[in-house]
């Protein structure tokens, strides 16, 4: 092959690898972009999580800290979700304990108190008398084509809906989010309540390696294919 034939045999193969490398280079660029985006966002969240709860407004945004006063209708009672957790008995299977809040000012709002392991026989105790109770704004969440299935005679749920849940309960008009008790467990230890915000993880650094990474072996495989090629 003559030296003019040899360039010309790199054409094609140069191009698509112009193509690849751009797009490489292109998601490496979204992903430090996304990194940039999401440790602000997780900054937000802990000067959130750090200021004192505010008091519940008309219409809370999603996840903001806030707190309300009512009381808990002791007998109205449901479980969220399923989880594994280390106790002083060892690995349990527990879930969310929800209980209706009334309040005087405003819809019952679903307050999931936290965490009770399944194999407790004794009832968990539920506050008396108006209190307080500060926690999280959990939006409602509608089950997907691959959600667990609730069973709502059993009172247990898998997808926190309380539009849903207040149906098994009996409950109507309950508020279209979930509070999502914050602080110290009780003295007799259950239920265990949410102690942060939730955080979303932040792997866009990793990512941004990898694809960056990809770019560069693409550019040395190109390269040294391109001098055997010309070499020939």
């Amino acid at each position: 092959m003559s030296r003019s034939g040899r360039w010309r045999a790199l054409f094609w193969p140069g191009l698509m690898t112009l193509v690849m490398l751009a797009v490489l280079v292109g998601l490496g660029v979204w992903q430090v972009q996304r990194l940039a985006w999401k440790t602000a966002l997780l900054a937000a969240i802990n000067r959130a999580e750090a200021a004192p709860a505010a008091p519940l407004p008309p219409h809370p945004a999603a996840f903001e800290k806030v707190r309300v006063r009512g009381r808990f209708r002791a007998d109205l009672r449901a479980l969220y979700g399923a989880d594994v957790r280390d106790t002083a008995e060892g690995p349990q299977m527990g879930a969310g304990l929800l209980v209706p809040l009334e309040r005087g000012d405003g819809p019952p709002i679903l307050v999931d108190r936290g965490w009770v392991p399944l194999s407790r026989r004794q009832a968990i105790a539920i506050p008396s008398g108006e209190i307080s109770v500060e926690g999280y704004v959990r939006p409602a969440v509608q089950p997907g084509l691959f959600s667990a299935s609730d069973d709502p005679v059993r009172r247990h749920f898998y997808t926190l809906d309380p539009a849903a849940i207040g149906s098994a309960l009996g409950v109507t008009g309950l508020a279209p989010f979930t509070l999502v008790a914050m602080g110290p467990p009780p003295p007799e230890h259950y239920p265990i309540p949410a102690h942060h915000l939730p955080r979303p993880p932040n792997n866009h650094l990793s990512y941004a390696i990898t694809w960056f990474g990809l770019a560069a072996a693409l550019l040395v495989v190109f390269a040294v294919w391109a001098n055997r090629t010309i070499r020939a």
